[in-house]
């Protein structure tokens, strides 16, 4: 683009032939989410929280690359007051539609240009209830509040492109003020703590995500909590957050998270973030953990199981993630997978075994798992349902039979070093099934990951 003045009032070549950003970037499962036009590089959020009323404040810096000449584009964001919003520092027409926070920028965005978003919002922020029912989004708990965003509750914090596809780096900072009994509420996010702040009647917590995140990854959690920080064998630090009330049936979990690291890192590959952890809130109600990146979030004290669960996901969904929901089977198949791999370690059941047991029913766990097929959810609102779970991990079993315990590690490991920190799809892992494989593994997709009635044994 050779024109001047994107937007000017001559009417030149760029602003002519700029147009809108797509509203959704075309997934079916969730098609009003995420937008078109721009690609998100850098969220810097900065936080003000009063858990007693439960009031936000926010500033939302939001660095993107435009992929087209951008007259007008859409950010994600449910709730909350909008007050200002600018771009490229000066001040942008803003007009709300649904979930939508659209942007008219002073001046089009040129194609390829690195443009600057800030947004400034207050309000209370809401709690969603989900497609399939689960509670996500900003959620009260007895003292303070958490933030879980899978699959679209990150929009009830902040505005932002809240698909997968969209990776970005984060600085999140929250000031929080003293609680009745004079007590600091502390802070935990994701990524390293850079610094912490006093300032008498608040603190200020910087915390810091130095690799790229999908938005449904990124966390906030405010109330009191006792942490246990340590290192694993590489040195890499732990950051183990655990409200008081759980800390009795938690005791295990500081030491598990490093030795659960180590272990799968000599499976998985490397691990691929610069910290690891884990948040044990109390959160009576709440049915179901949360990966969020480099430190899983649990509702309650989790058993060794779930843990496990959590901490694979830091390879497969957090670092490789899928490029749409529909994908989703290969983060939550490869996960339950390590629970199945870990359970044999542990002198349980080996894998053939819990395999067996899914095929036949008889695993607590199998319910339901020939709903549909495990690539195919016939809705949002189905994209954690057992198929996409236990006969996602049945798949990569297979999967392991055919191509022999070997290759199939070297299938791990190389799938996440190929897509380390960005997005990946089921075609992408049945090509690379094949190539590491040297096998034609179309009957074996087509029968367990493709079909929609339950196999006959094969």
């Amino acid at each position: 683009m050779t024109s001047s003045c994107a937007g000017s009032a001559s009417g030149d070549g760029a602003a002519a032939v700029a147009r809108p950003g797509a509203a959704g970037v075309g997934d079916r499962l969730f098609p009003g989410l995420g937008n078109g036009g721009y690609d998100v590089a850098h969220y810097g959020l900065t936080l003000d929280y009063v858990p007693e009323t439960n009031h936000l404040k926010g500033t939302a810096v939001i660095t993107a690359r435009a992929t087209q000449d951008l007259r007008r584009f859409g950010l994600d964001l449910s709730g909350l007051r909008v007050r200002t919003t600018t771009v490229q520092g000066a001040k942008a027409q803003v007009a709300r539609s649904g979930n939508k926070l659209i942007v008219t920028p002073a001046k089009a965005v040129r194609n390829d240009e690195v443009f600057k978003t800030v947004v400034t919002y207050d309000g209370t922020p809401r709690t969603i209830e989900g497609d399939d029912g689960s509670l996500e989004g900003w959620i009260e708990t007895d003292d303070g509040s958490t933030a879980l965003g899978q699959p679209t509750g990150s929009m009830t914090w902040f505005p932002g492109n809240h698909h997968p596809s969209d990776k970005a780096t984060y600085d999140i900072t929250v000031t929080v003020p003293k609680g009745a009994e004079g007590d600091f509420y502390d802070v935990v996010s994701n990524g390293k703590l850079i610094t912490e702040e006093d300032k008498g009647e608040t603190v200020t917590r910087h915390w810091r995500t130095e690799e790229p995140m999908a938005s449904y990854l990124a966390h906030v959690s405010v109330g009191y909590f006792e942490i246990h920080k340590g290192w694993t064998h590489d040195h890499l630090p732990v950051y183990v957050a655990v409200d008081p009330d759980e800390s009795e049936d938690a005791t295990a979990v500081a030491d598990l998270v490093p030795e659960i690291v180590d272990w799968a890192g000599e499976r998985f590959g490397p691990y691929p973030f610069s910290s690891t952890g884990a948040i044990v809130d109390h959160l009576p109600g709440l049915d179901y953990a949360l990966e969020t990146q480099t430190r899983p979030y649990f509702a309650e004290a989790p058993d060794e199981v779930l843990l496990v669960h959590e901490l694979a996901h830091q390879w497969f969904g957090n670092s490789v993630t899928p490029r749409k929901w529909k994908d989703m089977w290969l983060s939550e198949g490869l996960a339950t997978y390590a629970e199945w791999l870990w359970e044999e370690k542990q002198g349980g059941r080996n894998t053939d075994e819990i395999f067996e047991d899914f095929y036949d029913g008889t695993d607590a766990e199998s319910k339901g798992i020939w709903a549909f097929p495990p690539a195919d959810p016939p809705s949002g609102g189905r994209v954690s349902d057992p198929p996409v779970y236990g006969r996602g991990a049945m798949v990569v079993h297979k999967v392991r039979k055919a191509v022999g315990a070997e290759t199939f590690f070297d299938i791990l490991r190389t799938w996440t070093r190929q897509h380390r920190h960005g997005n990946a799809d089921t075609r992408q892992f049945v090509a690379l099934c094949e190539s590491k494989s040297g096998k034609d593994l179309t009957e074996l997709f087509d029968t367990w990951l493709f079909n929609k009635k339950k196999p006959s044994r094969m």
